[in-house]
């Protein structure tokens, strides 16, 4: 299903008076991961996908290796795209929650303030989180991949296959560890912080930080697993979107409250 724009997916269709839902994926991913969420959500919301380049069928594009610079292309291109339409909610995943919050805000400058963020695995923006693997060699950026889960072994166990997605894992790699909170003022929709209690990037106290960047309710959902536990959490975690998304064919940008949950 087409969206008119190489930056953006739909895999699903939904009913025409649907809020929208922006999904940003993890470094190194691609749009088709949000394609289970996209077939759950479906009946309730028209979701979006951004797809960055340097990756399936944007390979031979240059990746972006700075998360800045992405966010300006992606508002960009929803300002002048699909966005004015209908209202919306932001969710990210890993360097996709940093790039979805730098994005809301931008868009809230740009008058389209969002009705909902929800950040998963990912500390927040307001807590650098340097390092250096971006640096290090094919080996230790495997390993750092195997790590955090996420990637199908034999995506790992195929040569060619690593060798063609290793530039563009390396590229947010850069995007991600070198990536510094400007400064911004709070957001004022609810947000939704998710974590595993595994995961080795980000721990309780920096998730529950995310409450600074919006006067909006906050909610911390912890879930059993590492950096991926969002995928055998799906069904909660589809349920914790729903409960933030505008109501149905609510006029932007006037979205319906949601309800807080501590």
């Amino acid at each position: 299903m087409p969206t008119g724009s190489p930056w953006l997916r739909r895999f699903h269709t939904a009913p025409d008076d649907s809020p929208r839902l922006l999904c940003f994926p993890h470094a190194g991913g691609n749009a088709s991961y949000f394609f289970p969420f996209s077939a759950r959500l479906a009946p309730h919301a028209d979701v979006l996908v951004v797809q960055y380049p340097g990756r399936q069928e944007r390979f031979g594009e240059p990746c972006v290796e700075s998360l800045h610079e992405m966010a300006d292309l992606v508002t960009a291109e929803l300002v002048r795209g699909p966005l004015p339409e209908r209202p919306f909610a932001v969710f990210g995943h890993s360097m996709g929650a940093s790039l979805a919050f730098e994005v809301a805000c931008r868009l809230r400058d740009a008058g389209f303030p969002p009705a909902a963020l929800t950040v998963s695995g990912r500390r927040a923006p307001s807590i650098p989180a340097p390092g250096s693997v971006h640096l290090a060699d094919d080996d230790q950026l495997i390993a750092d991949i195997k790590l955090l889960g996420g990637t199908h072994q034999g995506m790992l166990d195929n040569p060619e296959l690593l060798a063609a997605i290793l530039p563009s894992v390396r590229s947010d790699y850069v995007a991600t560890e070198t990536y510094r909170f400007r400064g911004a003022d709070p957001l004022d929709c609810p947000v939704t912080s998710l974590i595993g209690d595994a995961d080795p990037r980000v721990d309780e106290p920096q998730a529950l930080a995310w409450r600074t960047h919006s006067t909006g309710p906050f909610r911390l959902r912890v879930y059993a697993g590492g950096h991926f536990s969002l995928v055998p959490h799906i069904d909660a975690v589809v349920a914790e979107l729903l409960a933030d998304l505008p109501a149905r064919a609510a006029a932007f940008p006037e979205p319906a409250s949601a309800t807080s949950h501590h």
